[in-house]
């Protein structure tokens, strides 16, 4: 397979993961995926993601943005076709309040489930 200008690193069963996956298709933007194994951290997170040693972690070019909702953005920004967010401002800082509202709900229930 021939190696893609975008790379990247996840865990299959992370949400966090898989909404960046969702936009990447979304937009049609071809990326090599790369499995982590989050209980034996591979040199290659912890060199793309030295202080929170997490997933997701989309490579551009050699340069890594982590953290999904700073990922989604940069990936609207980047690519600009089959935008994501409204280009109204007040419509899309509603959208990005609900993005995170929904991202804090589902990492409570992932972390917190007794709660």
């Amino acid at each position: 397979m021939a190696k893609k200008e975008v790379m990247l690193l996840g865990k299959w069963a992370s949400p966090f993961v898989r909404r960046v996956e969702w936009v990447l298709k979304l937009k049609g933007i071809q990326y090599d995926y790369v499995e982590e194994d989050l209980s034996n951290k591979s040199s290659l997170l912890l060199n793309y993601n030295p202080i929170w040693k997490k997933v997701p972690v989309l490579v551009h070019r050699g340069k890594p943005v982590v953290e999904s909702s700073v990922i989604l953005e940069y990936i609207d920004e980047t690519w600009k076709e089959n935008p994501i967010l409204p280009d109204d401002p007040f419509e899309r800082a509603m959208a990005s309040f609900w993005a995170k509202f929904a991202g804090e709900e589902v990492e409570l229930l992932v972390y917190c489930p007794w709660l």
